[in-house]
């Protein structure tokens, strides 16, 4: 976007981005400046053509499809019809009998031990940099400030800190430690110290020393034996720290000095360039690829203002602890990272290729990869993975094909930089549904790469309701969980991934829990993951992953996955069976209007923080004030779903302007406090947040597999231009 270009061979470069890549991503490689242009441009002009073909490929099945639909238009729909035509135009292929995954050089993180997993948007240095160090988070913290411990009997939680609640918080804790590290006959709840002796953990309880039940479950101390500081415990993999520290107010009130308990939590976290964040332009961009490049570094820092002081941030240095035999042994205390790319669909001007846009997760790719590659050379510090590997996710991709290509692009990026073959790593979001109907074959595609598979509601709601628009209405939004091709979809998932050997390699993961306040009920719901055989799941915050882990301490997620290879796959059909409102269904005023603004609400609220602020992913309040992390994916599902209505008579475009105008007055409101919000209804016609939200609505049922951000992008950039001029 920027005006300024650096040419460079048949490259016109944004000068913004040319300065990021010459003095700040090159020095430190070992790569070669010229080399470096050259080998872009040559990955660009054999690439660019062939995505462009695929996302042709994409449009051709979308018309087809449409086309089938209209031909039916008025009878009943017949699904066993539909899965054979689907067959026999190749958008569903024949399921391989056998895949055998290989991926090589897995960080345990992904490749054996189940946990939680952050995605934070990376141009935010805060929130990345929090994100990183949440691979361990207190306890006592993720009690006392959310709703798991009741605010009952005086235990309130605001204000300064309440010994009543305090108390309710340890005796919660030390339940926890009997649960998961019970001790010989009595519990933690009564120690008075915690000590080592001949190379076993003993716990005091008035004149009485303890032991664990399983004394394999101690795995180190850091200190004096006799009267260590810590204690580390560990249940499935994952690690539990009892602090001590008499001169903490905590620890001083406690009688084995316990100060807090400290649970091993984001095991892995992806750094998103994608759906969470809002980058439009090389200086949205280069922040993003700057902060990657710092967190491969290991030198992002950051400053800033919390309650009037000056607090800095850097990243955690690992722990080293002695073990029980007498060796050191080292605690990692950094989430493995990884790094989210953009779809194909999206083009950008930041290099041009002979005049014309290149796709912008080629330089996604050969970016991010390189910064990367900081972090497999470094000599000293502590490095994101110790196993070689570099972890890109890559979304938004429809099925076998495009798979494939995307492990030729990595063949050819390896090439470039000098890395062996296969160390770039790839995550494949099934989020689409032609990626979902072929996933065993996407899975054999990347089978020496694979790392990951992850289900996503709001995206794939998104696409079955852009793809299925001519089928007829479907049900509301708020029904769509209870549809039928949703627990196949989860279920295949897994199924497919234990298919093909994942297990060992890398994680099958799960979607996001979208209500950050809401812990309680994360607690209760969320354990279906781990229980469904998932290795790892989405939570929105560090504190979410403190207490999602504890799920994983509870469930033997490894007994699950070995139980389940035993079950009968799931029907992949089950997953074409199309949601649509049930024939004779007439949906009753009041729900049609709850429906609308439900979506309409959520639309505004995001789109206003997107395209007004430059914000990806923030909690964003609902119409009943709850507040829920949203992203991109929000607005796939809620525009399609109005615009599907829309296209078959169940509302109409008035419907949808007075509710908009309605909702933006609302959306003002729940944002008054916000000294960098920009109203929309001083002047609704010259609102650039309230125009891109109407777009959405009526001119989504055009856009290319319903996604947002064409839309998005260009009004986004249009805000930056009239703030930067006004």
């Amino acid at each position: 976007m920027g005006e300024t270009k650096i040419t460079k061979g048949a490259l016109e470069v944004d000068a913004t981005l040319f300065d990021f890549v010459t003095t700040s991503l090159l020095p430190g490689s070992n790569r070669d400046e010229g080399d470096f242009w050259v080998n872009l441009e040559s990955l660009l002009k054999e690439f660019s053509p062939r995505m462009e073909h695929l996302l042709r490929v994409r449009d051709d099945y979308q018309s087809q499809i449409d086309d089938w639909h209209l031909n039916r238009r008025g009878s009943p729909h017949d699904h066993e019809a539909y899965t054979s035509f689907l067959a026999e135009i190749g958008y569903v292929q024949e399921r391989p009998t056998s895949v055998q995954v290989n991926t090589k050089n897995v960080d345990p993180e992904i490749a054996s031990i189940p946990g939680p997993q952050l995605v934070v948007p990376v141009d935010n240095a805060r929130y990345a940099i929090n994100a990183a160090n949440a691979r361990w988070g207190s306890l006592y913290d993720a009690l006392y400030g959310t709703d798991v411990v009741s605010e009952d009997d005086g235990a309130e939680k605001a204000g300064a800190y309440n010994p009543v609640r305090g108390a309710k918080v340890i005796a919660y804790a030390r339940s926890l430690l009997d649960q998961h590290f019970p001790l010989n006959e009595l519990s933690h709840a009564t120690s008075t110290g915690y000590k080592v002796i001949d190379s076993e953990l003993r716990v005091l309880s008035d004149d009485e020393e303890i032991s664990l039940v399983d004394p394999e479950q101690f795995v180190g101390f850091v200190g004096d034996p006799a009267k260590p500081n810590s204690i580390f415990l560990k249940k499935h993999d994952l690690h539990m720290e009892i602090v001590f520290n008499s001169a903490d107010p905590i620890g001083a009130d406690d009688p084995a000095d316990v100060a807090d308990v400290m649970v091993e939590s984001a095991l892995s976290t992806i750094m998103d360039c994608e759906d969470s964040v809002a980058t439009v332009d090389a200086v949205d961009k280069v922040r993003a690829y700057g902060n990657w490049l710092g967190l491969m570094q290991g030198n992002l820092e950051v400053e800033f203002d919390k309650g009037g002081k000056s607090v800095a941030r850097k990243l955690e240095s690992d722990t080293v602890i002695s073990a029980p035999n007498g060796s050191e042994k080292t605690i990692r205390r950094r989430s493995l990272m990884l790094v989210r790319n953009v779809g194909m669909h999206l083009m950008t001007d930041m290099v041009t290729l002979e005049g014309r846009k290149i796709p912008e997760t080629l330089l996604d790719a050969v970016v991010t990869t390189l910064c990367g590659v900081h972090d497999l050379e470094k000599t000293s510090g502590n490095q994101n993975s110790p196993d070689g590997s570099i972890y890109v996710v890559k979304p938004k991709m429809h099925g076998p094909d495009e798979v494939a290509l995307a492990v030729e692009m990595f063949d050819r990026i390896e090439d470039y930089l000098g890395l062996g073959r296969n160390t770039i790593k790839i995550g494949i979001m099934d989020e689409e549904r032609r990626t979902s109907m072929n996933l065993l074959s996407c899975i054999d595609k990347a089978k020496e790469r694979v790392v990951f598979i992850n289900t996503g509601f709001l995206d794939r709601t998104g696409d079955e309701i852009h793809t299925s628009m001519e089928a007829g209405p479907l049900v509301p939004k708020t029904e769509m969980k209870a549809q039928a091709w949703l627990p196949a979809y989860e279920d295949i998932n897994v199924d497919e991934g234990l298919a093909a050997g994942l297990l060992g390699h890398g994680q099958i993961g799960k979607g996001m829990w979208a209500r950050p306040d809401d812990m309680t009920d994360m607690l209760r719901e969320k354990i279906g993951h781990p229980k469904s055989g998932a290795s790892c799941a989405w939570v929105p915050s560090p504190t979410a992953a403190t207490l999602h882990a504890l799920h994983y301490f509870e469930v033997d997620v490894a007994g699950v996955q070995a139980e389940l290879e035993g079950r009968d796959t799931t029907d992949r059909t089950a997953m074409l069976t199309i949601p649509l409102l049930e024939s004779g269904r007439e949906l009753s005023p009041d729900e049609v209007s709850s429906e609308l603004r439900n979506n309409v609400q959520g639309i505004l609220g995001y789109v206003s923080r997107w395209v007004g602020q430059g914000v990806g992913c923030s909690k964003v309040p609902d119409i009943n004030d709850i507040q829920l992390m949203e992203d991109r994916a929000t607005l796939r599902i809620s525009s399609q779903h109005i615009a599907n209505w829309l296209h078959h008579g169940v509302i109409s475009d008035e419907e949808i302007i007075s509710t908009m105008e309605e909702m933006a007055a609302f959306v003002d409101e729940q944002n008054a406090d916000d000294p960098e919000y920009h109203p929309m209804c001083g002047d609704l016609d010259s609102s650039i947040p309230y125009q891109a939200a109407l777009a959405l609505v009526f001119e989504g049922r055009d856009q290319a597999n319903g996604y947002t951000e064409f839309l998005l992008i260009e009004r986004r950039q249009r805000m930056k231009s009239s703030t930067s001029s006004s």
